[in-house]
């Protein structure tokens, strides 16, 4: 699939634009491969930009002083992926977004979006939704770590990310899920015999 359909199939969900409007938004897109490992966003510098997840699989976590990982969140193909409070306030990132398999983006910097918000207000919209999506997944985040049971919030994951004990490993899904490895493989037994 090339640049301009892999960029539509991220787009049509949220807002339909003209072949030309496509086209307009489609020269400000670069493509950007990341190896595994390789970062997306470290913390301490500015986010100035946003991607699409072509292939590959990302992970968003903040980096302890006593050298912990936190792992916040997962991206996919399909996803859109950038560090908003970074992005939106021109400040240095708090997290760091980085990939855990080969991964290929469609990426836009934030000059760029802003001067096509101008340009065409359809993708004004898209940004709006996109955002309000992310805050809104923080927010059931942060519920789901209050109200739910370890088990409740596993199931969430595996409803959210089917293939996701495929793609990442244990720790980081323990460290999201906010429980100790042994207390994910005891949940994992217990639903799975």
């Amino acid at each position: 699939m090339d640049k301009i359909s892999k960029l539509k199939n991220g787009i049509e969900p949220v807002v339909s634009l003209t072949a030309e409007e496509l086209a307009l938004f489609q020269q400000s897109i670069e493509v950007r491969t990341l190896a595994k490992s390789d970062f997306f966003v470290e913390a301490g510098q500015v986010c100035n930009y946003i991607g699409l997840v072509n292939q590959g699989a990302l992970i968003y976590f903040k980096l302890m002083e006593n050298g912990n990982e936190v792992t916040t969140d997962f991206a996919f193909e399909g996803d859109w992926v950038t560090v908003n409070q970074s992005r939106l306030t021109n400040s240095p990132s708090m997290i760091n977004i980085k990939a855990i398999e080969d991964t290929e983006l469609l990426v836009i910097k934030q000059k760029d979006l802003d001067k096509l918000y101008e340009e065409i207000p359809k993708i004004e919209r898209i940004g709006r939704i996109l955002t309000e999506q992310a805050y809104l997944k923080i927010v059931q985040q942060s519920v789901d770590l209050q109200v739910l049971t370890a088990t409740e919030r596993y199931e969430n994951l595996l409803r959210r990310f089917p293939e996701i004990f495929q793609r990442v490993q244990l720790y980081h899904i323990a460290n999201y899920l906010g429980i100790a490895p042994k207390s994910l493989s005891r949940i994992r037994k217990d639903i799975f015999g």
